[in-house]
């Protein structure tokens, strides 16, 4: 056991055995003197410390083999078993030590008439107080648990944005170096045409690093950026390339990845050869939330092996944006990709809440249910034990307390139902067929 935890738990019976110490020389001795007092700590001390120390070491051996978090339902059935067997084992030896042997009274009558109601009354005080120390006990496993939780959560976005940086820093000399490129041929072809290329790539660079830096940017940005793009294309294949845009309107103001049509173009040209006996057709257009660059296939010979830094490029920072696909389609007459067009403009664009949001989620549903429950049982053992005594106090010839004692233990079963029996099992598999539903639309 851990050292500083038992120095806790001792100082913490030796303040209760002081006070209610106090209490009951106060209240209940009739000659005020220090003999009194010391036998009232005395006897205080011995329920403080032994209760308390037996909840102590019963409540430390289920935390260690079962967790809160991750055993709740074996570790509270468990919980309650112990709770009631230490319990009343310890609160009749300390009973029949204060009673019998300290008090001298009648071992015979010891579970019965007054000491029998003690015993009763004892027992389930230390129930009340041992349930509200499993409920403390659940309260902090589930802090730290919620604490792991969220330091997780930012390591995984941390990591995820550092990727994220990552790959749009790709972009910069990536986008320079096959611009370059293409200058150099035109230089070589027609020195006019160079010079006009030089001056429109340094608009579209301009745009570049404005826009590299974006987790998102609209449609109606990408595409007037892409038709620019696609005029110095023209520049230099003239009439080998055509462009076609048939973008929705409605679609505009949706979010795609930046610099994506100006990489799927890019990869078009790259990969196919075109002349003007067999132009390369590029179409851009939107279809089903998707927006789609296709080309008639003429597949040219690689002198050398791609990089692959175009496509795989949009499609990893896809995946870290959404759970949304890029769809690649090739036949024998045409090549096509197909990217999601997101409608919110937020870090995680998922059109559905990622598995472990989810299972945050109902993990913290799962808490409020555990912590309602507890919270109910805590106020019927503080309420109906408190009902009792004064019903046994001021009428004893009416048992009057048996109504709400079973009106509200009818409540409370039906709650614990609820919480961890076959209602909770039927609502999870009503869940996860509506969500199976959704997913195969």
């Amino acid at each position: 056991m851990d050292t500083k935890d038992i120095k806790r738990q001792l100082n913490i019976s030796l303040w209760i055995s002081f006070f209610t110490g106090i209490f009951f020389f106060t209240i209940f001795t009739n000659d005020k003197n220090f003999h009194n007092f010391l036998i009232c700590f005395l006897v205080s001390s011995l329920y403080s410390f032994v209760l308390g120390f037996g909840n102590y070491y019963s409540n430390s051996y289920l935390n260690k083999k079962y967790s809160w978090i991750d055993n709740t339902k074996r570790r509270i059935i468990l919980g309650i078993l112990s709770t009631v067997l230490v319990n009343v084992i310890l609160v009749i030896i300390c009973n029949y030590l204060n009673f019998i042997v300290l008090q001298k009274n009648n071992p015979d009558h010891f579970f019965s008439g007054q000491l029998g109601f003690v015993n009763w009354l004892i027992i389930n005080i230390a129930l009340l107080i041992s349930a509200i120390m499993h409920a403390k006990g659940f309260m902090e496993e589930w802090k730290k648990s919620s604490r792991k939780e969220v330091v997780e959560q930012k390591l995984i976005a941390k990591s995820a944005n550092a990727q994220f940086e990552s790959l749009k820093n790709q972009l910069d000399p990536h986008f320079l170096f096959n611009s370059l490129n293409v200058l150099s041929a035109l230089i070589d072809e027609n020195p006019n045409q160079a010079q006009r290329f030089t001056a429109s790539m340094s608009k579209i660079y301009r745009y570049v690093l404005e826009q590299k830096d974006k987790e998102l940017v609209t449609v109606e940005e990408e595409i007037e950026f892409a038709k620019t793009y696609c005029e110095l294309l023209k520049t230099r294949f003239e009439d080998s390339v055509s462009f076609d845009f048939m973008v929705n309107e409605a679609a505009l103001k949706s979010y795609v990845v930046p610099l994506s049509l100006q990489l799927l173009l890019e990869n078009c040209i790259k990969h196919n050869f075109a002349t003007s006996s067999k132009p390369l057709h590029i179409k851009i257009f939107t279809e089903n939330g998707f927006l789609l660059i296709e080309n008639n296939l003429q597949q040219r010979e690689q002198v050398k092996e791609s990089a692959g830094i175009g496509l795989s490029n949009i499609v990893q920072r896809y995946s870290l944006l959404t759970k949304l696909n890029v769809f690649i389609e090739k036949s024998d007459d045409f090549f096509r990709v197909k990217i999601p067009m997101l409608t919110q403009k937020v870090s995680a664009m998922s059109s559905q809440p990622s598995q472990e949001s989810m299972a945050y989620q109902r993990a913290a549903k799962r808490v409020q249910e555990l912590k309602g429950f507890y919270g109910n049982l805590i106020s019927y053992c503080l309420v109906i034990p408190f009902l009792i005594f004064v019903n046994l106090y001021t009428s004893p010839q009416y048992l009057w307390f048996v109504w709400p004692m079973l009106g509200w233990g009818i409540g409370l079963a039906s709650h614990a139902l609820k919480v961890y029996g076959v209602g909770r099992a039927w609502e999870e598999k009503q869940i996860r067929k509506i969500l199976d539903k959704e997913q195969s639309k």
